[in-house]
């Protein structure tokens, strides 16, 4: 028979009564949540198909290119873009810019006699 139990990770454990977590230890369990909560709402997430299509087409991003399409994200999104083609050196990102994220990818040699549909937008980085 099957294990249906849901393992949660374990709580950390509250002081004692009549003991209470330092000042320090409340502003780093805040500070952790705040940066956790901030990355999430922040960083572009890729789909199992864009995943999938970087491996195929070996295409690399590096923090520098997850940052400049971060800033693309951000851009496309100040200026109201749901759907964006996000042009990056010599790749094409198909962007929900709602969801912060990546669709698609298309490495250079494929991008030639290529129609992008469904966008409202593109960023040129």
């Amino acid at each position: 028979m099957a294990d249906n139990r849901i393992i949660f990770p374990p709580l950390p454990i509250p002081p004692l009564s009549g003991q209470s977590r330092t000042k320090s230890a409340e502003i780093a369990i805040k500070s952790t949540f705040g940066q956790v909560l901030e990355k999430e709402l922040t960083d572009v997430k890729f789909s199992q198909h864009a995943k999938e299509r970087l491996q195929v087409r070996n295409i690399k991003l590096g923090q520098a290119e997850l940052a400049k399409l971060t800033a693309a994200v951000d851009k496309a999104a100040a200026k109201g873009a749901r759907e964006s083609l996000v042009l990056m050196d010599n790749v094409a990102l198909v962007v929900s810019v709602k969801n912060r994220t990546v669709i698609t990818a298309v490495d250079g040699a494929s991008l030639k006699d290529n129609v992008f549909t469904n966008i409202d937008s593109a960023v040129i980085i």
